[in-house]
C-alpha cells in the first residue's frame, strides 16, 4: 500500500509559519540594534528564556490553570443559557416579540462594564470572572442558535407533530441535530471571546491568572515576560480553537451532517 504523500502537508505548514517567523526574526534584530535598553520591547530570544522561567518556577501553570478554569466555567454557563434561551425564542414567535427590547438593549453591553457590578456581588476570584465571561459568551450563542431554529424546514415540525412525537423527541431528533454546524461556530466565537474576557477582567480587577501576571510584569518593567505572557495566551487562544475544530468534525460525522 502507497504512502500518502506528505509534500502538501508540509509545504502548507511551510507557508503558515513563514510569516510569524520573518515578524521574529524582525523584531530579534530590531530589538537587539535600535531597540537595546527598552524598558518597553524585548527580542523573542529573551522572552524564551523568561517563558522558561516561568515554566520552571510553576507560575505559568498556575496562572494559566485559573484564566482557563473561569473562561470555561463562563463559557460553559453561558453556553447552556445562550442555547436554551435560542430554542426557546426560535421556536415561539411570540417569546420572540417579547424579548426582543431586551435583547437589543443588553447585547450591545460591553462585557466589562459589568466588572464593578460583578465585584459588589461575588467579589474578587472565580465566581467573579466566570460571570462576566458568561455574560459575553450567552449572547452569540443565543443569536446563532436562534437564527438556526428558525431556518429548521417546517415540514420537520409537521411530520413530527404528525408522528405524535413529544417535544423532548422533536428537540432531540430534529431541532438540536439542525442546529449543531451553527452551535459551533458560536462556540469556537465563544472560547475566543472567553480567553480575551478572562484576561481582560484579570487585568482590569482579579488579582489573579495570566492577566494580572502580565500586569505585574509590566508593573516590574520586565519586557521579556510581558512578550513571553503575550506569546502564551495566543498559543492557548491557537490551541483551543483547534481543539474545538475536532470537536465539530467528530461530532457533525456522529450526527450524520457535514460540518462546515
Amino acid at each position: 500500500m502507497a504512502k500518502p504523500d506528505r509534500a502538501p502537508l508540509t509545504r502548507r505548514w511551510l507557508r503558515a509559519v513563514a510569516l510569524p517567523a520573518v515578524l521574529l526574526l524582525a523584531l530579534e534584530v530590531y530589538a537587539r540594534g535600535w531597540g537595546q535598553g527598552s524598558d518597553s520591547l524585548a527580542p523573542p530570544t529573551a522572552a524564551a528564556v523568561a517563558f522558561g522561567r516561568l515554566v520552571a518556577d510553576g507560575s505559568l501553570w498556575e496562572a494559566t490553570s485559573f484564566t482557563l478554569r473561569a473562561a470555561l466555567t463562563g463559557l460553559a454557563l453561558g453556553s447552556v443559557l445562550g442555547v436554551a434561551a435560542g430554542v426557546l425564542l426560535g421556536s415561539s414567535r411570540r417569546a420572540a416579540a417579547w424579548s426582543l427590547l431586551s435583547v437589543e438593549l443588553l447585547r450591545p453591553m460591553p462585557s466589562v462594564a459589568l466588572i464593578p457590578l460583578a465585584l459588589l456581588v461575588f467579589g474578587f476570584g472565580l465566581t467573579m470572572e466566570s460571570s462576566v465571561v458568561a455574560f459575553a459568551t450567552f449572547w452569540p450563542m443565543l443569536v446563532m442558535t436562534q437564527a438556526a431554529v428558525r431556518q429548521i424546514e417546517p415540514r420537520w415540525l409537521e411530520v413530527a407533530a404528525a408522528l405524535g412525537l413529544s417535544r423532548w423527541h422533536r428537540l432531540q431528533k430534529i431541532v438540536l441535530p439542525s442546529v449543531l454546524a451553527r452551535w459551533f461556530v458560536a462556540l469556537r466565537l465563544g472560547l475566543a471571546i472567553a480567553l480575551v474576557v478572562a484576561v481582560t477582567v484579570e487585568i482590569a480587577a482579579n488579582p489573579s491568572g495570566m492577566g494580572y501576571a502580565l500586569i505585574l510584569a509590566q508593573q516590574s518593567l520586565d519586557p521579556a515576560q510581558m512578550l513571553a505572557w503575550l506569546a502564551w495566551i495566543g498559543a492557548l487562544g491557537y490551541a483551543l480553537n483547534a481543539l474545538a475544530g475536532v470537536a465539530e468534525v467528530r461530532l457533525a460525522r456522529r450526527f450524520g451532517e457535514v460540518a462546515t
